[in-house]
């Protein structure tokens, strides 16, 4: 948990971060040592190929309001094209004449592309857009007078100009802290976040993570400055002086929590219609959970027995009794109860298990996915329903009597129609899902939104944001807020795990190791757990430390 310290008298919030205050004025306010390009201006008499590749080119130079990509358009061009509106990333680009005298296409081979609000969407390999492009002669040069929002620029460049930086929501108690990872110019990032938190969540969020800045709020000036450290955020007057004081806080804390990964910044100020607002702190707003960790254990199978393996022993699972019986097979253990479950050997049964009660069999399919806890004691899983639909279900064994019938959801996601579910592991937080399917071969690993009553119970899943595994997978697990680990099983060939970051553009391989059978992960990229039929390894360095043979299937809380 954060401790965020406010700062009634003067109604600023500080960001727990060291270094010196700076006193930069800087409308942009993002990292003043970030790379900036600066590109050639139109050279005379080029071809309008050369004048469309320049625009482009020129789309990487930021300063002065994308000044010179400026030049590469007509007067009235120039005034309403809007560079801001989104940046198409690509693998490679070419200009294609038409059939229409002097309108060509700037063919993309599109890597994904990122939106006005930061927000990245990957596309998948060999996607292909057509920009069309306008030209005219003016007083004997070629320039364009016809182009739409937005840049497009080469990955390697995008990387050096851009970064992907966590914007902050909350969960609908504001227990959590929820990331939203979005890409933002480097130089410019303060403003572009701002006015990124004002838009609200990315879409795969929308409905699954709430704000505390009302719909409707916006910037009263098109600039966020940082003044002697402080970022002054100028809001609407009339949303922000009717807020309640628990909302007031709530906004600062999410700009604080935000703004966390910029240098210039150490406080936040919020104002209306540029007067300094009063923010207190009256005791009854409780600093928000930042990337929730697991408890530093995991439940695995000895002999047909469930146990906790913790500091490389092996001891029985307290006050459980033996699930020998119907030989389990990858176990979970809630993180806020003793509540466990488990799938029988064939993995076509689902049990849950209480303290003091027998497991009880909550759902019998032809197959059925590892079980995975939320933070409320809702156990998931997956599997085909009767006609062989892919069927995502939910159940709380907790507060119920022996016997009786266990609270339940079933939810058919159309984004799931036509598709095998391998695997569904729920976040700390009980925001996000991580979701990997397959059709035809072809596996998908998706995190999406999870959608739920006013009592916490599970109602849908959103359509999720899809990441991009080099390499085919059917078995993930959360690492922290914003990576997951994922990995396709095999007895006896080499397998290598790999580390998918949410920006949704990075992928980090792990170590090789041969016949990995699963995967977990506590608290951190050094807690990555793999099992072969050797034994239980953990992550070291860039290998893997042998830690313990006999126990099988081992899951971290979660």
């Amino acid at each position: 948990m954060l401790v965020l310290t406010a700062l009634v008298a003067s109604g600023c919030a500080r960001i727990p971060t060291s270094g010196p205050v700076g006193k930069s004025t800087d409308v942009g306010a993002g990292n003043a040592n970030a790379p900036a390009f600066f590109p050639d201006a139109p050279q005379p008499g080029a071809a309008p190929e050369s004048i469309i590749e320049g625009f482009y080119t020129a789309g990487s130079g930021f300063v002065d309001d994308y000044a010179v990509a400026r030049e590469y358009l007509t007067q009235s061009k120039s005034v309403s094209w809007k560079p801001d509106a989104r940046a198409l990333v690509y693998r490679g680009a070419q200009v294609v004449p038409t059939d229409v005298e002097n309108v060509f296409n700037y063919v993309l081979d599109i890597a994904y592309s990122v939106d006005a609000n930061g927000i990245a969407t990957f596309a998948p390999e060999g996607t292909k857009e057509n920009i069309p492009v306008t030209l005219t002669q003016v007083e004997g040069e070629w320039r364009i007078s016809e182009v739409p929002d937005g840049t497009a620029i080469s990955e390697s460049t995008f990387k050096s100009i851009y970064g992907a930086y966590p914007i902050y929501f909350y969960d609908p108690t504001y227990t959590y802290a929820i990331p939203d990872m979005r890409w933002f110019i480097r130089n410019k990032t303060v403003k572009a976040m701002t006015s990124a938190l004002l838009a609200g969540p990315a879409p795969y969020l929308q409905g699954a993570a709430v704000s505390a800045f009302p719909a409707g709020m916006r910037l009263a000036r098109e600039s966020v400055p940082v003044v002697s450290g402080a970022a002054q955020v100028d809001l609407s007057a009339r949303e922000l002086t009717e807020s309640s004081t628990q909302d007031r806080l709530r906004m600062q804390t999410q700009l604080v929590l935000t703004f966390r990964t910029q240098p210039d910044v150490v406080s936040v100020e919020l104002r209306a219609d540029h007067d300094l607002v009063r923010v207190e702190d009256d005791g009854t707003v409780l600093p928000p959970i930042i990337n929730q960790e697991v408890p530093p254990r995991q439940i695995a199978v000895v002999g047909n027995e469930l146990v906790r393996f913790e500091n490389n022993q092996v001891r029985p699972l307290p006050e459980m009794r033996s699930a020998a019986e119907f030989k389990p097979a990858f176990p979970a253990e809630s993180a806020v109860s003793q509540s466990v479950a488990f799938l029988n050997e064939s993995r076509t049964t689902l049990y849950t298990m209480v303290p003091g009660q027998p497991a009880r069999a909550v759902t019998t399919r032809s197959t059925l996915t590892r079980p995975s806890f939320g933070p409320n004691d809702w156990v998931w899983s997956a599997g085909p329903n009767a006609t062989g639909a892919a069927e995502i279900v939910a159940y709380k064994p907790t507060g119920t009597a022996e016997g009786a019938d266990l609270p339940s959801v079933t939810i058919a996601p159309a984004w799931l129609a036509g598709r095998t579910v391998k695997d569904v592991r729920i976040s700390r937080e009980g925001v996000r899902a991580l979701v990997i399917s397959e059709q035809n071969g072809q596996t998908r690993v998706q995190v999406a939104g999870i959608i739920r009553t006013p009592d916490g119970t599970p109602r849908e899943l959103t359509v999720p944001v899809t990441l991009d595994p080099a390499s085919t997978a059917d078995q993930g697990v959360w690492v922290d807020d914003s990576t997951v680990a994922v990995m396709k099983p095999s007895p006896s060939a080499n397998v290598t795990p790999e580390l998918l970051s949410l920006t949704l553009t990075e992928q980090q391989p792990l170590a090789p190791w041969p016949g990995l059978l699963s995967l977990s992960a506590g608290n951190g990229l050094d807690e990555i757990y793999v099992q072969s039929a050797e034994g239980i390894f953990q992550r070291l360095g860039n290998g893997w430390s042998p830690q313990l043979s006999g126990p099988v299937h081992p899951s971290f809380p979660g």
